[in-house]
């Protein structure tokens, strides 16, 4: 392979990567409905997310790293530049991974309400804050990039933000959008995991009203959220290097790569066929399946108009000639090459996941199971 179908083939990994980490998210959507039942409906919630919450912290970990491997230019940009929007992610994350770990241990002097408490944070938060991150790299961010800074010996930072390091991010109304919609989507993929995974009828019903008022706002949410995305501008990057705002960047991408229209397409259709059955049939307890393989398909479309055709996958606010494409912030080839060889294995790691998930949900979970495992 050469240097440009090596750069093509880890965007493509990556896009991947952040699809399943999207629909990993269900166990924060999963925790932001805690509190709407009582301790022993708490503990059986808790339970079952219990059994996911490392491999949705294990992809975002995954994610992050391979986009350090692959992209080290965007690595060192938003994650060492915008900062303070990842140190909040993370802090979210690291709150979640304490209250697993201690919730239910012997000696808990703060209680069980005080670490859901920090579950209900993270499953917020987590959501908001990553859609935030991830549309930035949509409607651009308040960075440059000098590549040359690196010899200078003063001054060897090779990208700049402004004082508020990422979190001027928060503050703009697409990007809370963008956040918004993620949240209700995670919420929306819980409410189908507890009806596939919990083996309680007051839990499926409560999960089937919180499903029928979650599913109307995230599609409203989704709707605005495409209809903004598809009217935004984007940066396009000609063969020479030079980079300019192109109106309707993404809806072009769109017709232009219509294999990726055709992905989008059925994976909403997934994603509403498997909310629409769910409510339509009592008995129905398979729509995680259809919703969450539909969330993949969607979030792997985003990412293919987001990087493909010579679009910028992280435009500039501040400076167009410093957005980032797939061909001027990827690693050298050889290191390209050498991933691509260790990448032969991740078919082995995704059949091990889902053999690890078969294991754990085989017998559906139950009160009796929650009153013999104190864990």
């Amino acid at each position: 392979m050469d240097y440009t179908i090596l750069q093509n083939y880890w965007w493509l990994i990556m896009s991947v990567l952040g699809a399943l980490l999207v629909f990993m998210l269900f166990v924060q959507g999963g925790q932001s409905m805690l509190f709407h039942y009582t301790d022993e409906s708490r503990n059986l919630l808790t339970h079952s997310l219990g059994r996911k919450w490392e491999l949705t912290f294990t992809t975002l970990v995954t994610f992050g790293g391979a986009f350090f491997a692959s992209f080290p230019l965007f690595y060192s940009t938003s994650f060492g530049g915008a900062y303070w929007l990842w140190m909040l992610i993370l802090l979210s994350f690291v709150i979640q991974a304490i209250s697993y770990e201690y919730r239910a241990k012997q000696g808990n002097v703060y209680g069980h309400n005080f670490y859901d408490v920090l579950l209900l944070i993270n499953g917020i938060v987590g959501p908001i804050l990553l859609g935030v991150a991830v549309a930035t790299m949509f409607f651009g961010a308040e960075f440059t990039v000098t590549k040359t800074n690196i010899l200078n010996v003063d001054s060897s930072a090779i990208s700049t933000w402004g004082p508020l390091h990422g979190l001027e991010a928060i503050a703009c109304w697409k990007n809370l959008l963008f956040g918004l919609m993620v949240l209700f989507l995670a919420r929306v993929l819980a409410s189908l995991y507890f009806i596939n995974n919990i083996d309680d009828e007051d839990v499926r019903n409560s999960q089937r009203r919180m499903l029928d008022w979650n599913g109307g706002i995230f599609v409203f949410l989704f709707l605005a959220t495409a209809a903004v995305l598809l009217c935004s501008p984007g940066v396009q990057v000609d063969a020479d290097g030079n980079a300019q705002w192109v109106n309707y960047r993404y809806l072009i991408n769109f017709l232009q790569m219509w294999w990726f229209l055709i992905i989008f397409l059925v994976g909403v259709v997934m994603v509403l066929w498997g909310i629409g059955k769910t409510l339509l049939k009592p008995d129905y307890r398979c729509g995680i399946w259809f919703g969450g393989l539909g969330t993949v398909l969607v979030v792997l479309a985003l990412f293919g108009v987001l990087g493909y055709n010579n679009t910028a996958y992280y435009p500039s606010l501040l400076d167009v000639q410093s957005s980032l494409t797939i061909r001027n912030s990827s690693s050298s080839e050889f290191t390209l090459t050498a991933m691509s060889i260790v990448s032969i294995l991740v078919p082995f790691v995704l059949a091990y996941i889902a053999y690890c998930w078969y294991a754990m949900d085989r017998k559906k979970l139950t009160r009796d199971e929650i009153s013999e495992n104190s864990h």
